[in-house]
């Protein structure tokens, strides 16, 4: 009967895998045509969602490959340049919910990318890099590259946005200006009054303008040309340059209580300082006039705001919802989102973990939830992962794809956010984890789910190795050992295994007669890794003396070379990637020794510079 029950069940599997063939999964695909109508949608779906998931193609990667031995810095190091050097294509968005353990409700869409130079400032790039691997892959998944690059959807970053609106100098009203905290000089008080006695004049003669006769509106024209008189959105505007932020200031809080129909717009500097260059008073023919305008200069300036932000409308909405977002390889992704739509990546990890968790608080990692499942099988993708599972648990998910009115033409592409839904439902039921959201004033993740937030490295097994130090330096060994005891080796003759290796190794020295291991990285490199505390900082100091002797002394004449974790690290910060791992090691220590010449140069060539010798203008 067991047996019986059991076929049963996996014929109930078979049935339920036929689900998984995407052939009635639909996808709205969005360009430039409907990305406005989409946004809409979209911002419906994100706000009654309880997971985002999104996935991306780009244009190619230029980064080794992460390695067990990787820490979190260093695979971040890894993966940095190639962020900035290639571009997203194609980014897919799917907010979902779940209504209980085995079924979900999805809003899928596809986002077409591509960057346009629309404001002729080089932004969001002037170029980027291709791979034609990657091209050729994108194609194979039915991916449109005309459409891409004639109907594709343009953005820029939010410090790419800041620097256009500096350029552009758009004027915008000024909310809830704030009294300096510092007392006003004698030159600020002059400064004021002179301001105070233009304005006056110049609104006096704006006000009497419509109300004279023929000759004296002659007059009042040439007095208003006189006094810089301007008309902005059919209403009289006059422009006071200034010198500074300070002025810029005074005349703000001076304006506050001047009068009830001035609007203060002050003008950034085109020279991309930040700064302000001069600030410009319309003159409205009421206070509810006043109010209507500056009510259309903010919707213009939102709408403007729009169309600069592009596609990264959505990325905000993402972020703005705070909810968790689910990845299939959260490190790469969040590079490549904090890269094209926030800002340049940091140069360290801690500080980009930083950056990215004040935009996306909970990012939820699929990799390190695949790995509790205790898998040897190395799976190198979303479509394997869904494979294996359902060839080897029974985890029924019902996936429902509301939006009936999204038809798919052609071959279908871009299915991965909506196959990591499916994958992450599938794991919650094999793992025993509740993937329902509760509400307690606040909404709240799974424990399990919880502590599989925010885990940033792509051979991770648990949350500490993201943080700390540790590595692993075999795939299916789950011993950890500090970088510290750690000891790269190369330059031995060719063929000669990890076994040989180890063995010349145990009979050359005393060091070696405690525990110790070795593994080949590539066929030039070995890891020599010390399961003793100090030892591998005693083998580096006998392999770099003068005094050393015996069987060492002869793998070093054949050309042995060793060096420590933070060579490794120095290689991956300056990108020194050769076709070798021996050869990468060597320009890292030949630009180690360069750095050390020179900051020892700077060293005794110091100039000092004191603050109590330096003239602040804004004192005069």
């Amino acid at each position: 009967m067991a047996s019986l029950f059991h076929h049963l069940q996996f014929l109930k599997l078979k049935q339920k895998r036929s689900f998984c063939t995407t052939s009635k999964w639909k996808v709205k695909q969005v360009t430039t045509s409907n990305f406005t109508q989409s946004l809409d949608e979209l911002k419906t779906h994100i706000s009654s969602s309880d997971f985002i998931a999104i996935s991306m193609e780009k244009t190619g990667s230029s980064c080794p490959r992460v390695l067990p031995f990787d820490t979190a810095e260093t695979a971040y190091l890894k993966l940095r340049p190639s962020a900035h050097r290639f571009q997203l294509l194609h980014f897919a968005v799917c907010p979902f919910s779940v209504t209980d353990s085995n079924n979900l409700v999805a809003h899928p869409y596809n986002f077409l990318l591509f960057p346009r130079d629309e404001l002729k400032m080089g932004m969001p790039a002037y170029s980027f890099s291709c791979q034609t691997s990657y091209l050729a892959s994108m194609a194979r998944k039915g991916f449109d590259f005309n459409a891409c690059i004639y109907n594709g959807i343009s953005y820029l970053s939010r410090a790419q946005e800041s620097l256009a609106k500096i350029r552009i100098g758009t004027a915008s009203p000024s909310h809830n200006v704030m009294k300096s905290s510092s007392p006003p000089t004698v030159a600020d008080k002059i400064f004021v009054e002179r301001i105070r006695s233009r304005i006056r004049h110049w609104r006096k003669t704006c006000k009497s303008s419509g109300t004279n006769s023929s000759k004296d509106e002659l007059i009042n024209s040439l007095r208003s040309i006189v006094l810089g008189s301007e008309q902005f959105r059919s209403r009289p505007s006059l422009t006071i340059d200034v010198c500074s932020e300070r002025q810029a200031q005074l005349i703000l809080e001076m304006l506050v209580d001047f009068a009830d129909d001035l609007l203060p717009l002050p003008v950034p500097a085109k020279s991309g300082s930040g700064t302000t260059q001069a600030v410009r008073i319309v003159l409205a023919n009421s206070k509810e006039d006043k109010d209507l305008l500056e009510k259309e200069l903010q919707s213009f300036e939102e709408e403007e705001n729009k169309k600069i932000r592009g596609f990264r409308e959505v990325i905000d909405l993402i972020s703005a919802s705070q909810k968790p977002v689910i990845s299939h390889n959260s490190l790469n992704d969040c590079t490549l989102v904090h890269s094209k739509f926030i800002a340049p990546l940091p140069p360290q990890v801690d500080e980009f973990i930083s950056s990215l968790c004040t935009a996306f608080p909970k990012v939820l990692d699929l990799n390190y939830l695949m790995k509790k499942i205790g898998s040897t099988r190395k799976l190198s993708g979303i479509p394997s992962a869904i494979s294996y599972l359902n060839n080897n648990f029974y985890a029924p998910v019902d996936l429902e794809i509301p939006d009936r009115d999204t038809v798919n033409k052609g071959r279908i592409h871009g299915l991965n956010a909506l196959r990591l839904c499916y994958l992450f439902m599938k794991l919650c039921s094999i793992l025993k984890i509740s993937p329902i959201v509760t509400e307690y004033g606040k909404k709240h993740l799974a424990p399990e789910l919880e502590n599989a937030t925010n885990v940033f490295h792509p051979c991770s097994t648990s949350i500490q190795e993201s943080c700390n130090g540790d590595i692993n330096v075999w795939t299916h060994n789950t011993r950890k050992v500090s970088c510290e005891n750690v000891v790269f080796l190369w330059g031995f003759k060719f063929g000669t295994t990890a076994g040989m290796l180890k063995n010349v190794l145990r009979s050359s020295h005393d060091i070696f007669s405690g525990e110790f291991d070795v593994k080949l990285v590539d066929k030039s490199c070995a890891i020599v890794v010390f399961w003793q505390q100090g030892l591998s900082k005693d083998f580096l100091d006998v392999m770099n003396s003068e005094e050393i002797s015996g069987d060492l002394k002869e793998l070093v004449s054949d050309g042995v070379r060793v060096t420590c974790y933070d060579t490794y690290k120095t290689m991956c910060r300056l990108g020194l990637w050769e076709m070798d791992l021996a050869e990468s090691l060597e320009r890292a220590l030949e630009s180690s020794r360069y750095d050390t010449k020179i900051n020892g140069e700077r060293h005794s060539s110091e100039i000092h510079w004191y603050n109590d010798n330096v003239i602040n203008f804004d004192d005069l």
